[in-house]
């Protein structure tokens, strides 16, 4: 039996960062994780999928390196630029490997312990953890703790569509294992992770087409945006179809088909391969809740404003609560619930989380857009400001997307920030922190922003809120 004073079962972003806040504040903390620290995020999601993103956009400039002033290939001649998918693949892998030693080295630096195995919750205070040792050898190893963390964040979905086991189906886990580059792909679901892949493989050379049941794309993302932006991946070559619950996946002359009812009738995808992408549920199987009692809204934990569950001693975090399922959430959520854990009480605030989509261009996003905004009753205004007239946007050739703030009338409290554009990414966190400090419009139209830069977009979208009118655009 090994003592501890808080033990955390999952070593993701919401796992590992609260291990090692809990050591910060003095506690002797152990860490269970029954896969790979970093968990989806640093191993089959964020990092690999951003790396592979940095490979896309390095391929789509070396395309239009003409339109720079550099010759790739021979003067006047076409680029000289190919794919080369499995350099890419090592160059992600390489990357995930090296983020997550680094994190592991991290988390033993702050003297936290580490079990590899799948940890239970016997009862509270006490944990089992079973460890694999290999082949068919494991064995049992229990820790006590007077308080405990759940961390286990969550799975792809799998909704009841026939056809998911064939082969050649696959989750963005097994995508991101592809050893080839697919000639074809059908991506069934339309949110930020269906999405990100679709742009992703079809800059690459790759046919995708996307099914999507709803009647629009990336249902986080401000709509006029989304809207602006299907038209844009349509253009880039990506096909889409909205309002296409798909029935059934099967195969037709070797090839997999993804059938799907719509407007017109039913309608069919074939593809080399379907990726599934319809969300993830969290994942709670084998921490033993239901004998403890722990309270549950279907697949999802229920804590209060201190990440506390029903049950004295034990927390919940990240993607088991089913509610904002991003890596960032659930690192804030490990430091809040280690806080209240060792007695420095403390709510959790979710009046700014910020989205990003990391696409061309990327689209960003935090607090009201207009529509919630409608829907809640606020006296409130828009204003947008074009990429196209940032200075800096167009000395890097992406002009295509706008700035658009949603603002209080009459206080001018900056309620919403949207973006797309080029690092909306980046700029979205000016407006995070407006929200969250309760800045107005006015207080970033008057901070001096360096240049040329691309924040300037922010300020200026600020001044046409808080003054009537930008500087640099003029809308006739």
């Amino acid at each position: 039996m090994m003592e501890y004073d808080i033990v955390i079962l999952g070593g993701g972003p919401g796992g590992y960062v609260a291990a090692i806040r809990a050591a910060q504040l003095g506690a002797r903390a152990a860490l269970v994780e029954k896969e790979r620290i970093g968990g989806t995020c640093l191993n089959h999601g964020c990092i690999p999928t951003k790396a592979l993103v940095s490979s896309v956009e390095a391929y789509l400039l070396a395309q239009q390196a003409a339109r720079y002033g550099v010759d790739i290939g021979g003067r006047d001649s076409e680029p000289d630029v190919g794919v080369n998918f499995p350099q890419m693949m090592a160059r992600k892998d390489k990357a995930v490997d090296t983020l997550v030693t680094s994190v592991i080295e991290l988390v033993k630096a702050h003297r936290v312990d580490i079990y590899e195995g799948l940890g239970t919750i016997l009862k509270p205070g006490l944990v089992q953890v079973k460890i694999d040792g290999g082949g068919s050898e494991s064995s049992i190893q229990q820790l006590a703790a007077s308080k405990i963390i759940i961390a286990t964040g969550s799975v792809p979905a799998r909704l009841p569509i026939p056809g998911l086991n064939l082969p050649g189906v696959l989750t963005s886990r097994e995508l991101l294992a592809l050893e080839e580059l697919p000639q074809s792909l059908a991506v069934v679901g339309g949110g930020v992770i269906g999405v990100e892949f679709a742009a992703m493989f079809n800059a690459l050379g790759t046919r995708v087409t996307v099914v999507e049941m709803l009647p629009h794309l990336l249902p986080p993302v401000d709509r006029r945006l989304a809207r602006r932006f299907q038209r844009i991946l349509s253009t880039q070559g990506v096909e889409v179809k909205l309002k296409a619950p798909v029935k059934e996946i099967d195969l037709q002359n070797g090839r997999l088909r993804v059938r799907f009812d719509s407007a017109k009738g039913e309608g069919a995808v074939e593809a080399e391969k379907v990726l599934l992408a319809v969300g993830r549920w969290p994942y709670t199987e084998g921490l033993g809740l239901g004998e403890l009692g722990i309270e549950m809204d279907g697949r999802r934990i229920l804590v209060n404003e201190f990440m506390e569950t029903n049950v004295p001693g034990i927390y919940a975090i990240g993607d088991v609560l089913g509610t904002y399922m991003l890596a960032h959430v659930a690192s804030y959520e490990g430091e809040v619930a280690v806080e209240n854990a060792l007695g420095h009480r403390r709510t959790a605030d979710y009046r700014a989380v910020p989205y990003c989509v990391f696409t061309t261009p990327e689209l960003a996003g935090v607090g009201l857009g207009e529509r919630e905004a409608k829907e809640q009753g606020l006296d409130y205004q828009v204003v947008r400001f074009p990429f196209s007239a940032s200075g800096r946007a167009l000395a890097m050739g992406e002009t295509e997307g706008q700035v658009k703030m949603v603002c209080e009338k009459g206080s001018g409290r900056v309620l919403g920030l949207h973006i797309m554009g080029p690092r909306a990414s980046d700029l979205i966190a000016e407006g995070t922190l407006a929200i969250q400090l309760g800045a107005t419009a006015e207080d970033i139209a008057q901070t001096i922003h360096a240049h040329p830069t691309l924040p300037e977009a922010v300020m200026e979208a600020a001044k046409a809120a808080a003054f009537g009118e930008a500087i640099h655009f003029r809308k006739v």
